[in-house]
């Protein structure tokens, strides 16, 4: 998600209104540019929306002014701001996409309780509330209200309503489902937060300190309505990521940047563990009985949201019996909604048009059925995903395939990655030191949140003796990996705390060629392309909420689930498998010594400590068969 680029779009698109700049360009592919202007094709309307409490929600709403049909409503809740506020300024982009936006929708942008021009106070990630008592509300009600509101005060519409929203206005969307609206037909959470234990702010217990600009973002509360900016990001006064976080040293250094009026950094250095409160905050739990139609949409590449929208189209699929399909594309956090023509993670290309078409002949499709009743059936599969190894779409009736089988490899004896797995005892070892953290990047900059580093060239870390290789021979015939990936570590520390994260990896022949994006000091060549990555805090190894220490030397299980992959390692490329304990400052340094909460840790916590990982370790892949 990146939440933070999407504001940033957000206020370039309202620089433009402010200006007068109403109209949005695009080049087709015959190269002839495409003008159109929304101010001529929509009204624009802005009013408040009374909720059960009597807290209003500033909602704007554009409606064509071609009146000669009913149109559906298409609303998205977001935190970021509906903006351009004011009658005469208008969005570039009204609708999902540009092709919805042409066709004509009612299209409904709403500020969220607490955030910016709508009144209340905002609560991030608010906790659903099943059975509501007299006077209690949350998003669910929110957005019953909002909708019962616009299909009794809205004219020309069909009667149907559709959900839409990207990255947190992608939680909102799931958020609908909950006591769903009966006009409610069909919503789409792209990129949706599922659990910020486990997306965004935190992975598997492991602290996320790339993310930590974003607190400002989310911290800071408003007393009224407002139409401007009342938070501001910190100054760093560097543009050196990693050197800026290891001269900050301990978490709490970080106290300076952020008081106590953050709320949410206080609510992270006081909840290091899976308590209540991000229990409760979680949405994942409550996807049961779903009614409206689901379409859940996220990329492969999202460093910020991949646990949501595999867990959202998941739990759903096991435990309602409605319409729910899922698409997976060669995306970092949003790129499918936009109008790039060459699609391209950092150094990677994958393909041409690939959000066009993914605008025009799936979303657009999803939602016209369903909210315009075009179509006897949407023609869409269960799931359409990307191979990002073959580089082309496929389509499944069940996701993860069911034609799959779990192949296990072993972590062998002299960097050996195989099925089979020698019987003598052995490890490999290596030393960590808080002091000189292995790098997620080789990049020196300094970003809200990373995406590039998702396909990044792994060369530099392979070359490190604190990271750990094992690696396959050349394949001689492909090898597709449809689903998720388990790593089984048995490891040991000498002290009493780690990181493990594990990481696979295409390794490209050495005569592939380069691509267009491809960095000028870089080859593809041999290129180590990662394709997954995952942490796991080692003393959540066996409870999220209940953290225990290492005891020094004692060969220890460490599991880490891999989010999902559909990657095909392709004849003459081969499987690499990295493990490590630090990858910085994408992740928090560990004190690797045992502390009740690491945003509280001292300096004198940081030590150096040689970690072990046993040939008895194994990694479990979901292999797709021929």
């Amino acid at each position: 998600m990146n939440k933070i680029l999407i504001l940033l779009s957000a206020i370039v698109l309202v620089s433009c209104g402010r200006t007068g700049i109403q109209t949005t360009t695009n080049k087709t592919n015959t190269g002839v540019v495409d003008t159109y202007n929304p101010r001529d094709f929509y009204n624009k309307k802005e009013v408040v929306i009374p909720m059960r409490d009597g807290i209003k929600l500033h909602t704007t709403i554009y409606s064509p002014k071609d009146t000669s049909k009913k149109y559906p409503i298409l609303i998205s809740r977001t935190p970021y701001s509906s903006r351009p506020y004011g009658s005469n300024e208008y969005k570039a982009l009204i609708s999902p996409n540009r092709k919805m936006m042409k066709e004509g929708n009612i299209v409904v942008y709403q500020d969220v309780r607490g955030r910016w021009n709508s009144e209340g106070v905002y609560d991030n990630m608010r906790a659903y509330i099943p059975n509501k008592k007299d006077g209690e509300v949350d998003e669910a009600s929110d957005t019953y209200d909002t909708i019962e509101w616009l299909i009794n005060n809205v004219e020309n519409h069909n009667g149907n309503v559709g959900i839409w929203g990207i990255s947190y206005p992608g939680f909102y969307a799931t958020y609908s489902l909950l006591d769903a609206h009966p006009a409610l037909k069909a919503v789409s959470p792209q990129a949706p937060i599922g659990d910020f234990f486990f997306d965004d702010f935190h992975h598997n217990g492991a602290y996320l300190l790339s993310y930590w600009r974003a607190t400002a973002v989310f911290g800071y509360m408003k007393d009224q309505p407002t139409t401007e900016e009342w938070y501001s990001f910190p100054e760093l006064g560097t543009e050196d990521q990693y050197q800026f976080f290891l001269d900050a040293g301990p978490l709490s250094n970080l106290d300076k940047y952020y008081k106590e009026d953050n709320v949410f950094w206080q609510q992270l250095k006081e909840h290091p563990n899976y308590d209540e409160f991000w229990q409760e905050r979680g949405i994942i739990q409550h996807l049961e009985n779903i009614k409206p139609a689901v379409m859940t949409v996220g990329g492969w590449f999202d460093a910020e949201d991949l646990y949501g929208p595999l867990n959202t189209y998941g739990h759903i699929e096991r435990n309602s019996s409605n319409y729910n399909t899922l698409v997976m594309g060669p995306w970092s956090h949003g790129d499918w909604s936009k109008e790039t023509k060459r699609q391209a993670i950092g150094n990677v290309y994958f393909g041409d048009d690939i959000s066009k078409f993914y605008q025009e002949n799936i979303e657009t499709r999803f939602f016209n059925h369903f909210l315009k009743g075009e179509g006897k059936t949407t023609n869409l599969p269960e799931a359409y995903v990307y191979d990002t190894g073959t580089k082309e779409w496929k389509t499944f009736d069940t996701w993860p395939p069911q034609n799959t089988s779990k192949e296990t490899y072993s972590l062998q004896r002299n960097e050996r990655l195989g099925q089979i797995a020698t019987r003598e005892y052995s490890f490999q070892e290596f030393i960590s030191d808080p002091k000189k953290p292995v790098p997620y990047s080789e990049d020196i900059k300094m970003v809200f949140t990373p995406r590039k580093f998702m396909t990044d060239d792994q060369r530099f870390a392979a070359r490190r003796p604190d990271v750990l290789i094992f690696e396959t021979e050349p394949l001689e015939t492909p090898l597709t990996f449809a689903g998720d990936i388990t790593a089984k570590l048995n490891v040991s520390t000498t002290g009493t705390d780690a990181d493990w994260i594990v990481k696979v990896i295409d390794v490209y022949p050495p005569d592939h060629k380069d691509y267009e994006e491809t960095q000028a000091y870089l080859k593809m060549g041999n290129y180590h392309q990662m394709v997954r990555s995952e942490v796991m805090r080692g003393r959540f190894r066996n409870d999220f909420s209940k953290p225990e220490p290492f005891v020094p030397e004692e060969v220890t299980q460490v599991n880490i689930q891999l989010q999902d992959v559909f990657h095909t390692f392709k004849k003459g490329h081969k499987i690499q498998v990295q493990v490590q304990s630090t990858m910085f400052p994408y992740i928090d340094i560990n004190p690797q010594t045992y502390v009740e909460n690491i945003f509280q840790a001292k300096p004198q916590d940081f030590q150096k400590q040689t970690h072990r990982v046993y040939n008895t370790s194994l990694i479990e892949f979901t292999v797709l068969k021929p």
